[in-house]
């Protein structure tokens, strides 16, 4: 996915975020997933 580490710690807040939410404990891969989706898009050449 080409994420550099302050990308990476923002995805995992993200992901965090999004699992407190649904009311889990642990963040999984949904969540990631979920967080991941939210990223824009680079555009195309």
């Amino acid at each position: 996915m080409r994420l550099s580490a302050r990308g990476y710690t923002k995805m995992l807040r993200v992901a965090r975020t999004i699992a407190d939410l649904s009311g889990t404990e642990q963040v999984g891969r949904i969540h990631i997933a979920e967080a991941l989706s939210y990223r824009r898009q680079a555009p195309r050449a």
